[in-house]
């Protein structure tokens, strides 16, 4: 009886302390984060909101990847605000997911809760939108596009249009989230281009936030104070459509009386474009999941990965727009 009783109290003693090594610090290995205990990788992803086609088009494309990829998504949208997509990423960390990704809604103010992310060892990848932060240890790579680039083709069309013409183009932008970095590169992009030519003049710019709604209501504070615009170059296609409506509830023909350049090239863009009331597009593609998908099992692993990732993208004239359009994924 006693050595029964002795072997029972034994078991019980095990089993304590079983229990409070599994229980110490989450299960799994913390050098890369918590995560499932299964093998799973667990990514936390942070998006900027669905102000946009192009927008839910990418949220679309990371969802459906990441279970291609057998990766378990932890999702939140930020509704275009900074304090909830940094609420998001400090939740990610005390899950102790094993990769943080997310788009910024704009480009300061984040030093800190990278910090965090590294200190907790969690490596962390930035999508479509980069940060201003002098220290690159904080994030891991940089996959998106190259915003510069997309000003400087915008700009380089309208240079080509207007390049045997002596007369003033009068400019009007709807710029891009004040802040964000693709509406301070593409601005920067496309003056840089234009600058070389007195005759090209910027006479009015606003945000108009990336959304139609607001794209058409600076539109029409435009026109109200600028009579004479001759070309509008809009930061995203949903803008640009917002603005059709104000040019076209001004009596005006979008296309021919004002001539317009958006980027992004959603579907709604692209048939704007093949309807002859856009002009030009310069594409930026939000189908960079699976991209995304690769590099976070890449950097999981503790692989080295490049600082920064270019997703391919090109311009759509409209007969370039008719052709793809059947296809359009987005």
């Amino acid at each position: 009886m006693l050595k029964r009783i002795s072997a029972l109290i034994l078991a019980g003693a095990t089993a304590l302390t079983m229990a409070g090594c599994s229980s110490s610090d989450g299960g799994g290995d913390s050098s890369v984060g918590g995560g499932a205990d299964d093998g799973k990788i667990v990514m936390g992803f942070a998006q900027v909101g669905a102000e946009s086609g192009w927008r839910t088009a990418n949220t679309k494309d990371i969802q459906e990847t990441a279970k291609e990829a057998g990766i378990e998504l932890k999702f939140s949208d930020a509704q275009q605000k900074q304090e909830n997509q940094i609420k998001a990423i400090r939740s990610y960390i005390q899950q102790k997911v094993d990769v943080i990704a997310f788009s910024p809604v704009v480009e300061s103010g984040w030093d800190t809760v990278l910090k965090e992310a590294q200190n907790a060892k969690i490596p962390v990848i930035l999508t479509d939108r980069s940060v201003d932060s002098t220290d690159t240890s904080l994030y891991k790579t940089f996959l998106g596009s190259d915003f510069v680039e997309e000003g400087k083709k915008a700009g380089q069309w309208l240079v080509d249009q207007y390049k045997d013409s002596t007369d003033e183009v009068n400019i009007v932008q709807l710029e891009g989230t004040t802040g964000s970095a693709p509406a301070n590169d593409r601005k920067s992009g496309f003056e840089e281009v234009i600058k070389a030519d007195p005759k090209f003049k910027v006479i009015a710019s606003q945000s108009g936030d990336f959304t139609r709604a607001k794209g058409k209501e600076v539109m029409e504070a435009f026109l109200k104070s600028n009579p004479d615009i001759d070309v509008l170059w809009a930061h995203n296609d949903d803008m640009g459509l917002g603005a059709i409506e104000a040019i076209e509830g001004a009596g005006k023909v979008p296309g021919k009386d004002i001539k317009i350049i958006t980027a992004d090239a959603t579907h709604d863009g692209m048939q704007a474009l093949a309807d002859g009331k856009i002009n030009f597009i310069v594409e930026c593609n939000p189908l960079m999941g699976k991209q995304l998908m690769e590099l976070a099992k890449k950097v999981v692993a503790g692989e080295d990965v490049p600082q920064r990732v270019v997703t391919e993208e090109t311009t759509f004239t409209q007969e370039q727009a008719k052709e793809v359009l059947p296809n359009r994924k987005y």
